[in-house]
């Protein structure tokens, strides 16, 4: 059953809490993460899961049940066929540049940008060790020349 279109929920949808990442290993994910600026602020055993928290209160869970596959093979996204599902978290940050260097100091490849996507923003895109697409933007003032 679909939900009616005419009929909107009635509860506000107030704010984005967090994204759950699956990765396959929790000690390199742990360590990747917590380079990016994650600090672990509770742990889920039962769930197989944990909350992570950068400084300025960006909230993600990583979930640690994955099946590791061969490099670090994406089902979502570097398949023929393409399944729905989420494909990637997108986080803002406050210097692109800055983000960019220190990730290629870590050995981190970017796989995409920076570019610019739209007048709002400009993004590049990363993997984590399990093939996770994570997005940065740095957004673009209105009215800022292209």
């Amino acid at each position: 059953m679909f939900p009616n279109p005419h009929r909107v929920n009635p509860a506000r949808i107030q704010a984005y809490d967090h994204i759950g990442i699956r990765v396959s290993n929790r000690t390199r994910a742990l360590a990747f993460y917590q380079a990016l600026g994650f600090v672990e602020s509770a742990s889920f055993p039962e769930h197989e899961a944990n909350e992570m928290l950068s400084a300025d209160g960006v909230r993600i869970n990583l979930i640690f049940n994955g099946a590791r596959l061969p490099d670090a093979h994406n089902v979502l996204l570097d398949a023929a066929v393409k399944l729905p599902g989420i494909t990637h978290p997108a986080f803002i940050v406050d210097d692109l540049q800055r983000l960019q260097d220190w990730l290629g100091e870590q050995g981190i490849r970017v796989t995409q940008g920076p570019h610019r996507i739209g007048p709002r923003r400009i993004a590049l895109f990363i993997r984590d060790p399990d093939g996770n697409v994570l997005e940065f933007n740095q957004l673009i003032p209105e009215g800022a020349a292209a």
